[in-house]
């Protein structure tokens, strides 16, 4: 199927011109911006609902999309019931969208320059105890006490997630080479394709070492390649088994809340931030654009702060 077919068929009824849009968009997503597959999904889900607009507006060519026509189908979802974080995400990929326009002289001007976003609610993530992260990985570290290659991978998986905060993308898309056992760091491709070395402390690197040398060999196939991280059938691992091997290993810490792995990368976060280290470095090493992003974490020290003062202050 081609790029045109798979965006028409997303909007029954798209005009064949944006239809073709629709697949030069795509082809700039992939090849230009080298988008992950499910980033490009989303930002062709809202454009193509953005098009279905302005074909319901009678409008048939671009040059005559302005900020109106923008505000007006974000309005339109708000009244459907989307969500502030949706809405927000929409008039992100509308403002991307417009600028490619622009840019490309497909139109005159760029209306979604002006297109503000309505204001995301922050929640705070929850978050491991330091006391829980341990008893996540001691509880599988018993459970590999058998000497199976699941076991003693799992136990790799879980320490390299908590001592990195990596991605569960960028754990599965690890390979041996990226595994610097002498500097003991990580290199990691994130979001963009964007490089950057992770640190990791001593359990991690011995739970890592163990694997190579004692779980990865045992299922290794021939269609292993390069993967860091192997499945039971020899392929490289996905990341809805890691996610299932976490909520699993979860469930064994009595109280502890059921996060996933990007649980665990809040988890790292918070626990960097509480053991001092500065808001630039932890940045850096989550391999977020903004430090807007990285902020968040603050508010989740900030608020356990806040209870240990009120639970112990006389005062308080």
């Amino acid at each position: 199927m081609s790029a045109t077919d798979g965006t028409q068929a997303a909007v029954p009824g798209l005009p064949e011109a944006f239809a073709r849009l629709l697949g030069d968009y795509e082809r700039h997503l992939v090849s230009e911006r080298d988008l992950a597959p499910h980033t490009v999904r989303a930002y062709l889900g809202d454009i193509s609902s953005l098009l279905d607009h302005c074909g319901r507006l009678a409008i048939d060519d671009l040059a005559d999309l302005d900020l109106r026509t923008l505000r007006s189908w974000l309005a339109r979802l708000q009244t459907s019931g989307r969500s502030r974080t949706t809405i927000a995400r929409r008039a992100t990929a509308a403002r991307v969208f417009t600028a490619w326009l622009h840019r490309t002289g497909r139109v005159p001007t760029d209306p979604g320059a002006a297109l503000g976003s309505p204001k995301k609610h922050k929640t705070l993530p929850p978050v491991l105890r330091a006391d829980e992260a341990e008893a996540l990985i001691r509880s599988a570290a018993d459970l590999a006490d058998d000497d199976t290659p699941v076991g003693i991978r799992d136990v790799a998986m879980l320490e390299l997630l908590y001592a990195t905060g990596i991605r569960v993308g960028e754990l599965v898309g690890l390979d041996i080479d990226d595994v610097d056992d002498e500097r003991r760091v990580v290199r990691v491709f994130g979001k963009g394709r964007k490089e950057r070395s992770v640190p990791y402390g001593t359990p991690a690197g011995r739970a890592v070492d163990r694997w190579l040398r004692a779980g990865r060999p045992a299922l290794r196939i021939e269609g292993s390649g390069a993967a860091l991280f192997l499945g039971v059938r020899g392929r490289r691992i996905d990341q809805r088994a890691v996610r299932e091997l976490v909520h699993k290993r979860i469930a064994d810490v009595p109280g502890a809340p059921d996060i996933g792995p990007h649980g665990l990368r809040h988890t790292a976060a918070t626990h960097l931030l509480e053991g001092g280290a500065d808001l630039r470095s932890v940045q850096e090493l989550l391999g977020h654009a903004s430090l807007a992003t990285t902020q968040l974490y603050t508010h989740v020290t900030t608020d356990r702060l806040r209870r240990a003062y009120q639970q112990a202050h006389p005062r308080a």
